[in-house]
């Protein structure tokens, strides 16, 4: 069974920066998309970007130029660079995997909190 382990998330003044990472143990070659989401408080779970096997970007709207989604596929790892972050970015993050064979798995969440 494919696992994923998030790191990265943590506390930022906003203006700064975080990485987060997530690896996904198992076989790689059934890993299709994988991606971000996020979820706020008392709000829904929403996409913030994905990267198909190929490279293939697509981001949610408020992300575009602030975030960068990249993975190695030999690590089997999906990264999520998050630069000139905000107050609203304050979140649990979601690392998500979907398979080539189908099914998906989610990871467990990293929070990230950006104060003023």
């Amino acid at each position: 069974q494919v696992q994923l382990v998030e790191s990265g998330g943590g506390l930022v003044q906003a203006g700064g920066s975080l990485r987060l990472s997530c690896a996904a143990s198992g076989n790689r070659f059934t890993i299709g998309t994988m991606g971000w989401y996020r979820q706020a408080p008392g709000k829904q779970r929403d996409m913030v970007a994905v990267i198909t096997r190929s490279g293939i970007t697509n981001y949610a709207e408020s992300e575009k130029g602030r975030f960068t989604i990249s993975r190695d596929n030999a690590k089997n790892t999906v990264y999520l660079q998050m630069n000139s972050l905000k107050p609203e970015d304050t979140a649990v993050y979601y690392c998500y995997v979907r398979f080539l064979v189908g099914g998906e798995v989610w990871g467990r969440g990293t929070q990230v909190a950006v104060f003023s």
